[in-house]
């Protein structure tokens, strides 16, 4: 395999992991914890989901032909609280890592050391990919860190539960030795 093949194959996969951290953290969620604040200066998770819906359209439609950052994005709107159902938050969500995952996999290896923009700032393509995967992992991290707060004592882990570490990796080191 060579390296561009595998960068983007692992970016995918990594993109896929932080999706489905908020994916299960939304199906632990009522409608109202959508909208719960922990401080008057606090985002909700409707806005978080929001701006990353706002953000992933325009980074990622046309990502090799256009400036990421388009012209018909109103990004300040992104963070005022929207009126919308559990339902169109989620649609906002899936709609926005569509357009992340469609434009992944059209890219080519050899498309990674191209130029593109954002802001017109010039980075290669590699470097636009890197920038997002740590700009949606911060945002998924406060949808989590919302969720927990929201459900409290009846949050169901994402990861190793507290207490649990030597467990699991007992656990993981006996299906090693077990497989053929």
């Amino acid at each position: 395999m060579q390296l561009g093949e595998g960068f983007l194959r692992d970016v995918i996969k990594r993109f896929t992991y932080y999706k489905s951290l908020g994916d299960k953290t939304f199906e632990q969620l009522e409608e109202k914890d959508f909208f719960f604040r922990p401080s008057s200066e606090s985002n909700c998770i409707a806005v978080i989901v929001q701006h990353m819906y706002g953000n992933m359209l325009s980074r990622w439609t046309n990502f090799l032909t256009e400036d990421g950052e388009k012209e018909w994005r109103k990004r300040d709107a992104e963070f005022l609280t929207p009126q919308m159902s559990k339902q169109d938050i989620l649609s906002f969500w899936n709609e926005g890592w569509k357009c992340l995952f469609d434009s992944l996999n059209s890219l080519q290896p050899e498309d990674l050391l191209k130029e593109v923009s954002i802001r017109t700032e010039p980075l290669y393509v590699y470097d636009a990919i890197l920038r997002q995967l740590a700009h949606y992992p911060y945002h998924v991290g406060q949808i989590v860190y919302l969720g927990r707060l929201c459900k409290n004592e009846n949050w169901k882990s994402l990861s190793i539960p507290i207490g649990q570490s030597e467990q699991y990796l007992h656990a993981v080191k006996n299906k090693e030795t077990t497989q053929p």
